[in-house]
């Protein structure tokens, strides 16, 4: 930690400065942060250079016109990014995964990805005939397809971001994530990072005397209350903003948390 910076402030808090000695360390940090910028840049260069593969695109999934074939979901475009989303069969909404509907519900609307040519479409293993309830819940107007037992690279586990790319009738994997990978479609983890005390999280280095940080999916869920909880009068916190909505007693799921 340079002079510029200062230690951490009482209380919790960041040290009170002057503007001066806050642009200079402002500005110390920017060039660190334009490194990384350049650095993401190289990545993302090195990522439209990997290989790719191809696989039958006839193979068909399921959504709201029922059977189709998966190069169906590329609506006419080139390109296509789909987010697989994990499923608890037989479970109400508020017993479906958390995680995966903080991810669905930052990209509600693909209308960027759509203007520059690619499309967006989100898969699960649910059973067809529970998924429509769900995503008429969340208000979901992206397009969302079963791909119960249906082999990867459409298929597969959950949890991911998945990238492929059409030549005609024939259709490619180019790109796949999972775990922290998956931030790039939930912009509210970087807005986080902006914050003095940041996701709240156990992992972060931060400095001494500031808050204890929790587990990294503490607020996944939340209570009635708006409090973090796994417990089952929980909702995915997405769920709290849809009309009517109210604690339940149960998620509904096997191994559910208590």
């Amino acid at each position: 930690m340079t002079s510029t910076q200062g230690e951490a402030g009482g209380g919790g808090r960041p040290p009170v400065v002057g503007m001066e000695t806050w642009q200079a360390a402002r500005d110390e940090l920017l060039v660190r942060e334009k490194a990384h910028t350049r650095e993401g840049d190289a990545i993302a260069a090195a990522r439209r250079r990997l290989p790719m593969v191809e696989f039958d695109g006839s193979v068909e999934v399921t959504g709201a016109e029922g059977p189709v074939p998966f190069r169906d979901l590329f609506q006419g475009r080139n390109e296509l990014l789909v987010y697989k989303h994990m499923w608890h069969d037989g479970a109400p909404h508020q017993g479906q995964c958390e995680g995966c509907t903080v991810t669905a519900w930052h990209m509600k609307d693909a209308a960027y990805l759509n203007a520059r040519g690619i499309s967006w479409a989100v898969l699960t293993t649910g059973r067809w005939d529970e998924v429509p309830p769900f995503v008429e819940f969340m208000g979901y107007t992206e397009p969302w397809y079963s791909v119960r037992d249906v082999a990867a690279p459409v298929g597969g586990a959950m949890g991911h971001l998945t990238s492929y790319l059409r030549d005609g009738d024939r259709t490619f994997l180019t790109y796949d994530t999972t775990g922290r990978g998956t931030e790039a479609a939930s912009g509210s983890f970087a807005l986080l990072d902006m914050t003095p005390y940041g996701r709240g999280e156990a992992w972060q280095d931060t400095p001494e005397g500031w808050p204890e940080g929790n587990g990294p999916c503490w607020y996944w869920r939340a209570d009635v209350e708006g409090n973090a909880t796994w417990g089952p009068t929980g909702r995915p916190v997405p769920q709290w903003t849809r009309p009517g909505v109210t604690a339940e007693q149960t998620l509904g799921r096997s191994g559910e948390h208590h």
